[in-house]
């Protein structure tokens, strides 16, 4: 099984960016192939990876839903052809889009495909990055899955802080086996206050480091450059790389 490492945190704390630094470190240490699964219901970790989306999962899911099999085809042959399609190819590592349902209704059979194929899928790879929203609702799927690592991204604010809080108590009540959960901050301007890792402490976190902000950074992402290919010397790229030290074996 491969060493897999999800990422959630409130919007606005930078984590689809800090996923795609990690994909960016597992590449310079030629950890590869790297399983990358945008799991968030913003999804845009492909812009911060520089590659365009062509499909996601759950396009497959609804056409599975709406009847739209083929002929003398089973529906589990199909989801696995479609979900084999959505697979977005790169130089090291492979991006899945996971998507949103288009409508109401129920998707447990189709739900429960897509976790067969993505458990069938992670085998492939020895590591899988995932970007998740706050709810953590696309990895609570992967029932039968344990997660190495959760990596959750703050901001030096109070709230941001305490949504991290909030995450992790969350993933505490859900199914998945975290082995190890971590706490950076983000887009930080001083070193963390005595408070701020009080609060950090005090939640049973264990705090790996801080993100200072990076002029480099915003004018990649005001001109459309994708964050890897930020070059190595940048501030952010060494002070993500050191904290993913700390959490990667």
């Amino acid at each position: 099984m491969p060493y897999s490492i999800a990422l959630a945190g409130k919007g606005g704390t930078g984590k689809t960016t800090m996923a795609g630094l990690l994909v960016k470190y597992l590449l310079s240490k030629n950890k590869t192939p790297v399983l990358a699964v945008d799991a968030d219901a913003n999804a845009n970790l492909n812009d911060v990876l520089g590659v365009q989306v062509t499909d996601t999962l759950g396009h497959a899911r609804e056409e599975m839903k709406k009847g739209q099999v083929p002929n003398g085809m089973t529906k589990d042959v199909f989801m696995s052809m479609r979900m084999q399609q959505a697979i977005i190819e790169h130089d090291g590592f492979d991006l899945v889009v996971m998507g949103q349902p288009e409508g109401a209704g129920c998707y447990c059979a189709a739900n429960s495909l897509l976790a067969g194929f993505l458990e069938k899928l992670t085998g492939n790879y020895p590591y899988l990055v995932m970007d998740n929203e706050a709810g953590m609702e696309h990895i609570s799927r992967l029932t039968t899955r344990d997660v190495d690592v959760l990596l959750i991204v703050a901001d030096a604010s109070r709230r941001g802080l305490q949504a991290g809080v909030r995450i992790n108590e969350l993933v505490k009540h859900l199914n998945i086996g975290v082995r190890h959960t971590y706490l950076m901050i983000n887009q930080a301007k001083d070193d963390p206050a005595p408070e701020t890792l009080a609060i950090i402490e005090s939640a049973g976190l264990d705090f790996v480091g801080t993100v200072r902000e990076d002029d480099t950074l915003y004018d990649y992402d005001l001109k459309g450059k994708p964050t890897i290919a930020l070059p190595m010397e940048s501030q952010v790229v060494q002070s993500a790389f050191a904290i993913f030290d700390r959490i990667v074996s």
